[in-house]
């Protein structure tokens, strides 16, 4: 909230989003991808985090593919099935670009939280 109770700003909140894009403007990960990508290291499987998100495996590797285009390196390691079935796992890039990405998620979320504070309180002076 960014006021007081019975204030105007009450119900007024400021949001914000990250993500990643090339110099020609074109987006490559944000918070869905991030997300897709986290789902991938937790199951060990692209099938299982497309179910966890409710999408389809399709978009899922698409996306994934899309991203790893644009980026230029290879996000996720993907193993066919056998007797044990194949599993995907993300690449040492890969893993460090999701932790890199919610370590800023956590510094963005302080430094809004403050700068937003700032906003409401010369507002609602």
């Amino acid at each position: 909230m960014a006021g007081s109770k019975g204030s105007k700003y009450y119900d007024i909140f400021l949001k914000f989003k990250v993500w990643l894009e090339n110099t020609k403007g074109q987006g490559i990960l944000g918070d869905g991808k991030f997300e897709l990508l986290e789902m991938i290291d937790k199951h060990g499987s692209l099938s299982a985090a497309a179910d966890k998100m409710g999408i389809s495996y399709r978009k899922a590797w698409g996306n994934v593919k899309e991203a790893e285009e644009k980026l230029g390196f290879i996000l996720v390691e993907k193993h066919r099935g056998g007797a044990q079935g194949g599993n995907s796992v993300l690449t040492t890039e890969g893993k460090k670009l999701v932790e890199a990405y919610k370590e800023l998620l956590v510094e963005f979320d302080e430094s809004i939280h403050q700068i937003t504070k700032k906003f409401f309180n010369k507002i609602n002076s």
